[in-house]
């Protein structure tokens, strides 16, 4: 065990301290994960949500596209723009 000493403690606690790097780099290194995971969370959502599915240019394409699933028995379908892209997509999710 090392002294007792109020400055010998200090010394301690000041090495301590320095092999931490600081705070300052906790946070940062923090800020950095949390862009980091928003960033996968974003483009997880874009490719589920656009980059997986058929894209039509206008909502009337989308609006033949659910008619023609219709006669295959497909009910349910419905056309929403894309925030991502602009163009059309279909989907089975109630809106509502």
């Amino acid at each position: 065990m090392g002294s007792r000493k109020p400055s010998a403690n200090a010394k301690r606690v000041q090495q301590f301290k320095s092999q931490l790097g600081g705070l300052d780099d906790l946070f940062a290194s923090e800020s950095r994960r949390e862009e980091r995971l928003s960033e996968e969370k974003e483009a997880a959502r874009r490719l589920k949500s656009c980059e997986s599915k058929n894209r039509y240019a206008t909502k009337g394409e989308a609006e033949l596209a659910i008619a023609s699933c219709a006669e295959y028995g497909t009910k349910g379908l419905k056309s929403y723009r894309c925030p991502y892209c602009k163009g059309w997509h279909l989907t089975s999710h109630p809106w509502d």
